[in-house]
């Protein structure tokens, strides 16, 4: 399997750019800005609740617990939420109907109580990619997140 990629400053805008142009804009602009500045694999997206990123009045945690059978490896780990990602999602969310706090935060389209799957939601990345002009897999935006972290010494 080829490795993924790390994306440019430029090309992270330039899915931005298509992302604000779809029917899914703001749950595909979180997804992908979650990958991004979070580093999650596309298996914790897909898992990922309300309850994982909503506080009980109803404010964005700094950071989700992902719990050891949820991540890769079996090794539970806290992902800490920047500034720029809890406004992305304090957005999001406020635009959005939720019924309880196990809700999926990333739904399918036409089912709002339905998760992606992790295949599904690697195949979305795929085309969101390939639709916006770049060449990258669903793994890239968490590459590009650990270049990120690299380049700054981390």
């Amino acid at each position: 399997m080829a490795e993924a990629k790390s994306l440019t400053p430029a090309e992270i805008q330039q899915v931005l750019d298509y992302i604000a142009r779809s029917a899914n804009a703001d749950r595909d602009r979180c997804l992908f800005l979650m990958s991004v500045l979070a580093g999650l694999r596309v298996s914790e997206l897909a898992g990922l609740t309300v309850g994982d990123i909503r506080n009980a009045d109803g404010s964005i945690k700094a950071e989700v617990y992902l719990a050891a059978h949820r991540v890769k490896h079996a090794h539970a780990r806290t992902v800490f939420l920047n500034s720029r990602l809890q406004a992305e999602l304090a957005d999001y969310t406020a635009k959005r109907t939720w019924f309880d706090h196990t809700q999926p935060l990333f739904s399918i389209h036409h089912s709002p109580r339905r998760a992606f799957s992790v295949n599904t939601l690697t195949q979305h990345f795929f085309w969101l990619y390939k639709r916006a002009g770049i060449k990258a897999s669903s793994h890239s935006g968490r590459k590009t997140f650990l270049t990120s972290l690299a380049s700054q010494g981390v």
